[in-house]
């Protein structure tokens, strides 16, 4: 029997309540639209709403993700809406309860919501020093990753310069991943806990669970390498992508000058590579960003063979490198590293001087922005996904400059 929650305006809520429920089906709830309808879901299947950009927001749909319940439409034109989520076609307002019962049987998602059958990841963002912007593209990852359609996480275990907290807007003062590192050693960490000491973070994407870091680089000794083990692998039953900002420097070289059993500066960096089911290799596009990544690629690809390794060439652009900046860097990282297969991000100074002004992800300041554009697809290639109509996310029709342009074209017109 499907249990139903019905958001629709009277007379035809209470309707359709009684034609579903002759039809056997379990009405739960009979509301309006306007109603909270997150706090009515945890008994329900299925929530009957009308296709309107009011109603259908990010929020919703993540919490009926969440929940596990479907989404039918019933009335309403807005068939972009419904395609940027996934959900099916809106039925007709006057649709029978047989009709609507038949809908929900028989549709099922083949979009982003089907993403609980994809394994749980760990990504662990890592660059050399030199190669400026690992947290601008571990927070813009998880927001795209968010979009697509899964439950992610963003931990920040960056032990020499944690910035998350002050990208995000967020309270240093929040406990964080050093509190589940605690929790971790103690055995007490799961799912329910992380949730407890995440800070959620509200963006266009949906909501995303934040771990900051330590506020002070000398509590690194808080982070050591089996604490962070411990918690990544209570992350990765938590959520389905773990993004994991960290530091520069490996530990692989203090091994032979420091006491083994001692605790080790970059301890946190080595453990979280270890962990990673997959790790984004930030570079700089500049002469000296690339020495010191060719440098270094070489003892990251030792330390955690045979982990996936995906490059990410950022702040691409002709200045240091001249015209043909893209092609210098591919046949420089492929003769000296082997590297054939690049991600390049543009350099978009605007976009994130726009995103640091607000202290908010570069996709709700920035929406349009090239480098949001190019983390989108660097998204959508980790897992497989590619959503609909997310590139106009955030930005309602006849909101670009082109549409603004003929509107005022045809107000003179008319004047």
């Amino acid at each position: 029997m499907t249990a139903i929650v019905i958001a629709l305006d009277e007379p035809r809520a209470s309707e359709l309540a009684r034609e579903l429920e002759l039809e056997g089906a379990s009405v739960v709830a009979v509301t309006t639209p306007s109603t909270t309808l997150s706090s009515l879901l945890a008994d329900a299947q299925a929530l009957i709403v009308p296709a309107s950009r009011h109603i259908l927001t990010p929020e919703l749909i993540t919490a009926c993700d969440r929940s596990g319940v479907r989404v039918l439409a019933l009335g309403g034109a807005d068939s972009r809406l419904l395609a940027r989520f996934g959900l099916a076609d809106a039925l007709a307002p006057n649709a029978a309860g047989w009709q609507v019962l038949a809908a929900l049987e028989s549709h099922v998602p083949q979009t982003p919501r089907a993403s609980a059958e994809r394994p749980h990841r760990v990504t662990a963002v890592w660059g050399p020093h030199g190669s400026p912007g690992r947290s601008t593209v571990a927070a813009l990852l998880a927001v795209e990753l968010t979009r697509a359609g899964r439950r992610a996480a963003l931990v920040d275990a960056d032990t020499v310069a944690p910035s998350l907290a002050l990208l995000l807007g967020l309270g240093e003062d929040t406990p964080g991943i050093a509190a589940a590192c605690r929790r971790a050693e103690l055995g007490g960490l799961d799912s329910a806990e992380l949730t407890r000491l995440a800070t959620t973070l509200d963006s266009s994407a949906g909501t995303l669970d934040v771990l900051p870091g330590i506020n002070r680089p000398n509590r690194w000794p808080e982070l050591s390498a089996g604490r962070l083990s411990r918690t990544l692998q209570a992350c990765r039953e938590w959520a389905e992508e773990t993004v994991v900002d960290v530091a520069g420097a490996f530990d692989a070289d203090e091994e032979a000058t420091y006491d083994v059993v001692g605790p080790r500066r970059h301890a946190a960096t080595t453990a979280t590579l270890r962990e990673a089911d997959t790790i984004i290799a930030v570079a700089s596009a500049d002469p000296l960003g690339i020495s010191r990544f060719v440098r270094e690629h070489a003892e990251l690809r030792r330390l955690t063979a045979p982990t996936p390794i995906v490059v990410v060439v950022n702040q691409l652009r002709p200045g240091p490198l001249g015209i043909d900046a893209r092609g210098q860097i591919r046949r420089t990282l492929d003769r000296f590293a082997g590297v054939t297969d690049i991600a390049f991000l543009p350099f978009d100074q605007r976009a994130t001087d726009a995103s640091l002004l607000h202290a908010r992800p570069m996709s709700d300041v920035v929406p349009r922005s090239p480098l949001v554009a190019a983390t989108r697809r660097l998204a959508s290639a980790m897992t497989g996904i590619t959503p609909a109509e997310v590139s106009s996310a955030g930005s309602s029709p006849g909101s670009s400059r082109v549409a603004r342009s003929i509107r005022s074209r045809r107000a003179a017109r008319g004047a």
